[in-house]
């Protein structure tokens, strides 16, 4: 009866030192997989938020938000509707940067993050955007709002070298 007792209590300690270990390394597996899919949904909500907004723009094709070249004059209505827009825009942005970006960022959130910095320098190529943006950066996040100008600012340098040669 006691090497009964002994093989239980050494099945116990076994199972104890095998197990534990081994639920805690399926624990923090699921933990990750979690946080990656969570990681892709909001990538993914805010994907469809952008392809909202590109919407807005193409019902509101007389603005030539997706034009390179330098548009007409605006009326009062439409100069209204394209800072409307830009507010959008802007709010989209930093919603994609507080939620994507991170200091240390793995290779996959990196590729997501690296998508909208280059929807960022799209829209910050656009000089009314570029003029409009300290306006519309009032009360957005601090971070977000030093990362958009920085991207704006070299934009811009880009510009002026490109004009002077």
């Amino acid at each position: 009866m006691e090497n009964l007792h002994e093989l239980f209590e050494m099945a116990s300690f076994i199972v104890t030192i095998v197990g534990l270990p081994f639920g805690i390394a399926v624990f923090i597996m699921e933990q990750r997989r979690e946080r990656a899919n969570e990681e892709e949904e909001i990538y993914l909500q805010l994907s469809d938020d952008y392809t909202r907004f590109m919407e807005l723009v193409l019902q509101n094709a007389d603005l030539r938000l997706r034009s390179t070249d330098v548009a007409p004059p605006l009326s009062p209505d439409q100069e209204e509707r394209r800072i409307v827009l830009f507010s959008i825009l802007v709010s989209l942005f930093e919603r994609a940067y507080v939620l994507v970006h991170e200091d240390k960022m793995n290779r996959k959130q990196l590729r997501m993050w690296l998508s909208w910095e280059d929807f960022m320098r799209e829209w910050c190529a656009r000089e009314d955007f570029r003029n409009a943006l300290p306006q519309l950066l009032h009360g957005e996040d601090p971070d977000f709002a030093a990362a958009i100008t920085q991207i704006s600012n070299e934009i811009s340098a880009e510009h002026k070298a490109q004009k002077s040669n």
